[in-house]
């Protein structure tokens, strides 16, 4: 096993995948240009590019319950990555995610979505996750309404959506 790769007992797990925070060595893996072994073979994608060169400026997003690499949990590859855009503002998070085109098609956007949202609702005071997604992007419209998402506002001039989830009602 790869030194960037290792378990914590942060990481998130579903059916198929491990939510697993970004590490240090990773985020200079992406910025150099770096080809761990353990990633898969168009990882890392663009956006991913973007988010690695913000970490420092924002570095609550590498915190508990920031970012994190989307692992393929038969491979152990890492095949996109998702995040919380952290702190909460009035109990309100953003969430973002991209899965590399070899892993497309195959449920993990949707299933990493549900994890992360569950999770962040375990923060104190978060009440809602949204996400915001351009109109010209069916493929994410369908992860965030798989997701269990709801779209809550359109606005067509700037070809963008809003997708909300609220806590589930404590019994």
């Amino acid at each position: 096993m790869s030194s960037f790769f290792s378990a914590t007992d942060a990481d998130l797990t579903t059916d198929r995948l491990v939510l697993r925070s970004w590490v240090p060595a990773e985020v200079t893996a992406v910025l150099d240009g770096a080809r761990p072994a353990h990633w898969a073979e168009d990882f890392p994608a663009e956006g991913d590019h973007v988010i690695a060169g913000l970490f420092t400026e924002h570095p609550a997003w590498l915190g508990e319950y920031g970012h994190r690499q989307i692992i393929e949990s038969d491979s152990g590859l890492v095949v996109g990555s998702i995040g919380l855009f952290w702190p909460p503002s009035d109990g309100t998070v953003e969430i973002g995610y991209g899965i590399v085109p070899s892993r497309r098609g195959l449920g993990y956007a949707p299933e990493a979505t549900r994890a992360l949202t569950a999770y962040a609702f375990r923060a104190p005071g978060v009440h809602a996750v949204h996400a915001n997604v351009e109109l010209s992007n069916p493929p994410s419209i369908r992860v965030l309404e798989k997701a269990g998402f709801e779209r809550t506002h359109t606005d067509p001039e700037q070809n963008t959506a809003r997708y909300r989830a609220t806590r589930p009602a404590q019994r």
